[in-house]
C-alpha cells in the first residue's frame, strides 16, 4: 500500500489551490493535507479546515483570534505573512506554492532547505530568484521540484520521453486571450472589463490580466528557462486558441512531443502530487473526435510588446526580470482598482519602470528584494503621475 503523502496547501482559496484540495479529496488514500493557508478569504478556509483537518492553518490578513469559530481551534492557527513560511517548513512531504507574487519566493526557498518537495505554481519565485531556488533545489536532489503551470508541466511530461537526448526547442503555447486578433491600438484602449473575459480558462483575476497583456507567457518564458536549463532562443511561444496542446519539446531530428488535454488545471495539479504516477482527476476526458481543429499562429511582439520585454530582461540579466514582475504586479493592481485605466497605461508603466531603474544586482535574497522594493515605487510613482 502506498503511503500518503502529506502536501501543505499555500494559497488554499485561490484558483490552483482550491482545485488541488479536490483532488485530494478524491484520493484521500494517497493524500493527506496536513496545513493550508490563504490571503484573506477567511469563510473558504474555514470551510477547507473543518472539511480536511490540518495540523496548521494561516491567514496571511490577521484577524483575532476570538473570529476563529470553536470547532477549528483543534489546529494551530498563524497569522501574519509567517504563516507561509511556517506551513513551508511543517511536517509534510510536499509544499504545493499557489500564492501570487514575491511572497512566493521565500516559501519556495524555506520549503527547499527544510527537505520538502515543492509543487510550484507561483511564477514570481522562478522569474525574480531562478538561481536561488534552482541551487536550492540541486541540493535537494531530482524532481524536488516539481512545475504544476498546465504549459511547464506539459514539457515536464515530454521530457520523460527524452532519455538523455538533446533538445531543440521548447515550444510554449499560448491560447492568445482575448485580443488575439485585435489590432494594436486597439489593445492600448483595452479596458479591465475586456481583460478579464478570457475565452478558455476560468482563472483568477490577475492571472486573467496577464493572459489579456500576455505578460502570463513572458513570465513563463523566464520561468522555463530556469526550470529546463535552455536559453531564450531554444523556446519558442506558439499561440494556439484552442488550448488543447499545453506545450510541447522539439528534439534534433524533428520530432515533436506534445501534450494534449482538456483545459482543465486538475491534471497537472495532480500530476505534481502524485509523480510519478498518474491518477484520475474525476474530470472531462479528451475527445479528439470532437475537435474542430488545431490551429497556430506565431506570436507578435509589436501588438504584444511584453514578448519584447522579456527578451530584453533576459538579455540584461541582473534583476531586470524582477523589475519587469515588480512593475506588472502594481500595474495590474492598479488596473483592477481603476475602470478608467488601459492596458496600453499598463504596458508603459513597465516600460518605464525598466528604464528608470536601470541595471540592478540579484546576487542575494537581498538584492532580489531590494530590486522588487525599488522597481515597485517606481511603477507606483508612475502610476501616481498618470
Amino acid at each position: 500500500m502506498t503511503q500518503r503523502r502529506k502536501i501543505a496547501v499555500l494559497g488554499c482559496t485561490g484558483s490552483i489551490g482550491s482545485q488541488a484540495l479536490e483532488v485530494a479529496a478524491l484520493h484521500q488514500d494517497r493524500f493527506q493535507i496536513t496545513a493550508l493557508t490563504a490571503y484573506s478569504s477567511k469563510e473558504k478556509l474555514f470551510d477547507a479546515v473543518r472539511r480536511f483537518r490540518p495540523e496548521m492553518a494561516g491567514l496571511v490578513m490577521p484577524i483575532p483570534m476570538e473570529e476563529i469559530p470553536e470547532d477549528l481551534r483543534f489546529c494551530q492557527w498563524v497569522f501574519g505573512k509567517e504563516c507561509l513560511t511556517l506551513a513551508a517548513q511543517s511536517d509534510c512531504d510536499d509544499v504545493l506554492v499557489s500564492v501570487v507574487g514575491m511572497v512566493g519566493l521565500e516559501s519556495v526557498l524555506t520549503a527547499l532547505q527544510n527537505g520538502k518537495r515543492v509543487l510550484l505554481a507561483n511564477k514570481e519565485a522562478l522569474v525574480t530568484g531562478g538561481h536561488l531556488v534552482m541551487n536550492a533545489a540541486a541540493k535537494l536532489g531530482e524532481n524536488s521540484l516539481l512545475p504544476v503551470d498546465s504549459e511547464h508541466s506539459a514539457i515536464f511530461q515530454c521530457l520523460q520521453g527524452a532519455q538523455g537526448n538533446p533538445v531543440e526547442k521548447l515550444l510554449l503555447t499560448c491560447s492568445g486571450g482575448p485580443f488575439r486578433t485585435w489590432e494594436k491600438d486597439a489593445i492600448r484602449a483595452a479596458t479591465k472589463a475586456q481583460a478579464l473575459k478570457h475565452p478558455n480558462w476560468v482563472m483568477g483575476q490577475k492571472i486573467t490580466i496577464d493572459s489579456a497583456t500576455l505578460f502570463n507567457k513572458a513570465l513563463e518564458i523566464m520561468e522555463a528557462k530556469w526550470l529546463f536549463h535552455v536559453e531564450q532562443d531554444k523556446i519558442q511561444v506558439v499561440v494556439h486558441p484552442q488550448s488543447v496542446i499545453h506545450s510541447g519539446v522539439q528534439f534534433a531530428d524533428g520530432a515533436v512531443l506534445a501534450q494534449l488535454g482538456t483545459p482543465d488545471m486538475k491534471l497537472p495539479i495532480l500530476y505534481a502530487m502524485s509523480y510519478p504516477d498518474r491518477l484520475p482527476t474525476g474530470g472531462q476526458e479528451l475527445d479528439l473526435f470532437a475537435l474542430a481543429g488545431l490551429t497556430f499562429e506565431r506570436p507578435d511582439p509589436e501588438r504584444f510588446p511584453s514578448l519584447r520585454m522579456t527578451k530584453e530582461c533576459l538579455n540584461a540579466g541582473g534583476a531586470a526580470c524582477c523589475v519587469l514582475n515588480a512593475a506588472n504586479e502594481e500595474a495590474v493592481a492598479a488596473l483592477l482598482r481603476d475602470d478608467t485605466m488601459t492596458l496600453g497605461t499598463l504596458y508603459d508603466v513597465v516600460e518605464d519602470t525598466l528604464q528608470k531603474a536601470g541595471s540592478l544586482p540579484a546576487d542575494t535574497l537581498e538584492d532580489i528584494l531590494h530590486a522588487d522594493a525599488l522597481a515597485r515605487e517606481i511603477a507606483r510613482e508612475r502610476l501616481f503621475r498618470r
